[in-house]
């Protein structure tokens, strides 16, 4: 990849960042909607638009930082970076573990279905809320300033290498 093309992958990391906590704010917000004035046009709307977001796009997100963030920081080997990096894997598996319970809930609702039992999505949905945000917190803190610096470092050394061969 080139420096561009690579600087571009990490503004679409940081931007699906950006949509994860609009949508997670969306979620907060029908938690509290749901509770006052039950599944409704607005609630169903609401609804089907997180799930359709955190079905697709935050589920290939987490596969991208898998297949591209994480690796190169990994075989760096340092072991604070590695512990890091083994708990945001294991957040991964977390959240798509309780986003199996939550997302059914959720295209029912969007469905317009009203079996939804208000404490089981509420308690779904807070769970959900606190994991990605925590690891939203230590990706953005922590792993994608390295991952973006590791990188900066091998454009560096690729530069250098291109201007010792060129005459």
């Amino acid at each position: 990849m080139s420096g561009p093309q690579e600087t571009t992958h990490f503004e679409a990391l940081d931007a699906c960042h950006q949509q994860t906590l609009v949508h997670l704010n969306s979620l907060a917000a029908l938690i509290k909607h749901v509770e006052a004035s039950g599944v409704d046009d607005h609630a169903r709307h609401e609804a089907g638009t997180i799930e359709t977001f955190f079905s697709k796009t935050s589920r290939n997100h987490h596969a991208e930082e898998e297949r591209s963030v994480f690796p190169p920081l990994l075989a760096q080997g340092d072991a604070q970076t590695v512990a890091t990096i083994r708990g945001l894997q294991q957040d991964h598996g977390w959240i798509e573990e309780n986003w199996i319970e939550l997302a059914p809930q959720l295209r029912a609702m969007a469905l317009g279905n009203t079996w939804l039992d208000a404490a089981e999505f509420q308690h779904y949905a807070e769970v959900f809320l606190d994991l990605c945000r925590e690891h939203i917190a230590v990706e953005e803190s922590l792993i994608y300033p390295e991952s973006k610096a590791l990188w900066a470092k091998a454009l560096a050394a690729r530069a250098q290498r291109l201007a010792s061969v060129t005459p």
